[in-house]
């Protein structure tokens, strides 16, 4: 297993960076709720019951509901930089480290799909200054992967006119997955890694 795959597994104790034990069962409640109901239809009612804690408890550990969602897309988007960046910086050309970052990151949008649904799917919630945090964040995503197809066009490895808009798609295809992802279906996330991983190759015009 590669160093990013490890990486994207690393998922024993989700959220294990948020602190106490209260405000991080107040922020798994919310994940469950906005992924189940979406945020605007979610109340802090809702977030505090699921939590098995009282609303005025809420307010305790974030001011607002959209901290919360906040503190979900920053958590979430540092994750994600760190796969990818795992994958674009080891050993290795540019098609295993391509290879890799997709295999990586699709893992953990399979794997953590509830969480990854609210991650990139509730931006538009957020206001204009923690949006435009998250917006940066996702260039630096986006630049990560962008820079491993774009070493291998440099290298003869990859045949890619359009590097922006390739890198584009990739990412799409990528997040996706936290859509329609099913447990019970008939890939586990691993699978679906490598599937993605091996077309993602086909798309860039990776050499055998």
């Amino acid at each position: 297993m590669s160093t990013a795959e490890e990486t994207a597994g690393a998922e024993v104790q989700p959220w294990a960076e948020v602190t106490p034990d209260a405000a991080r069962r107040l922020l798994v409640a919310a994940v469950e709720a906005f992924a189940e109901r979406g945020y605007h239809a979610t109340t802090t009612r809702d977030i505090a019951g699921r939590a098995g804690m009282s609303p005025a408890a809420l307010y305790i550990h974030y001011k607002t509901k959209e901290e919360l969602l906040h503190r979900i897309s920053r958590i979430g988007h540092d994750k994600a930089i760190d796969i990818l960046r795992t994958a674009a910086e080891r050993d290795g050309s540019a098609a295993e480290r391509l290879a890799d970052a997709v295999r990586s990151f699709v893992r953990w949008h399979a794997a953590q799909h509830t969480t990854a649904r609210v991650v990139q799917y509730e931006l538009d919630a957020l206001g204009p200054e923690a949006r435009a945090e998250i917006v940066a964040l996702r260039r630096r995503t986006d630049a990560a992967v962008r820079g491993i197809i774009q070493d291998g066009v440099a290298a003869g490895e990859f045949d890619v006119p359009d590097v922006p808009g390739t890198t584009l798609a990739v990412l799409s295809l990528c997040i996706d997955v936290a859509r329609w992802f099913n447990v019970n279906g008939p890939r586990t996330p691993d699978e679906v890694g490598a599937l993605y991983a091996d077309l993602v190759l086909r798309m860039v015009g990776a050499k055998p």
